[in-house]
């Protein structure tokens, strides 16, 4: 995986190549990041959404991280935030409403515990997850019902300590191969492989396994985040969202 501090400060006017994947973290918490801004340049049912989240903290999560995505979407695209539109595929996959001259953009994004990471790709389709490394999650009970029997194998393998990290990577990896499918669970999580084995290459084994790259990378200490984009032509690139990035 990439180490966490290989991610650096974007350029004033990023530019999607053809040979390219761009990966964005923020951390949704920071007091630097203007709630009252991203709110007023969110659509109504992004508000609406939000309104409906008990706890104030994930409410503003969230309108910080949709206002992030729409920052960033409007630096591609050179239109204001709030100009942003997005479409909804059946299973609520949200793309960019796309101009005639607009890049063909494809974008997917994560969070977790208040780190956000965002998946740019011109003309590719493309998943990503993120998830905090946490010990109090019921690694094996959850391993049988959503791991595939070679995965579960190779996580029976790992010693205690790699179990934790094992599993998140084993987990990050399916959920964003099934994120850039963009099919929901229509696709079982036993149809397909991943290996998780901290330290070593990550692979991916599926009907269309040809069809993708896998790539795992470090969000930050005690995460695991992984990403897929179609073809095996593209190199990654890990930039830092901030105020000073709008």
């Amino acid at each position: 995986m990439s180490p966490s501090e290989n991610w650096s400060e974007p350029p004033r006017a990023p530019e999607l190549e053809d040979g390219e994947v761009h990966l964005w973290r923020a951390f949704l918490d920071s007091e630097q990041i203007s709630l009252r801004e991203f709110e007023a340049v969110l659509a109504d049912d992004e508000r609406e959404r939000a309104s409906r989240f008990v706890f104030p903290r994930d409410r503003d999560r969230f309108i910080r991280g949709r206002g992030i995505l729409r920052a960033i979407l409007g630096q591609y695209t050179q239109r204001p935030a709030a100009a942003v539109q997005f479409v909804y595929d059946p299973q609520g996959k949200p793309r960019l409403r796309l101009g005639e001259s607009d890049p063909p953009i494809r974008f997917n994004l994560a969070h977790s515990q208040g780190l956000a990471v965002y998946a740019f790709s011109r003309g590719r389709e493309i998943g990503t997850d993120v998830e905090a490394l946490r010990s109090d999650v019921p690694g094996e009970g959850v391993a049988e019902q959503f791991f595939s029997s070679r995965e579960l194998a190779e996580f029976r393998c790992l010693p205690p300590e790699l179990r934790v990290e094992g599993f998140f990577l084993c987990w990050t990896r399916k959920e964003a191969y099934l994120k850039a499918l963009g099919t929901g669970l229509t696709v079982p999580t036993g149809a397909f492989d991943v290996s998780l084995t901290p330290g070593m290459p990550e692979t991916l084994q599926s009907a269309d396994g040809s069809r993708w790259t896998l790539r795992s990378f470090r969000p930050g200490d005690g995460y695991a985040g992984a990403v897929v984009a179609e073809g095996r032509d593209w190199g990654l690139r890990l930039w830092d969202w901030t105020s000073a990035s709008q």
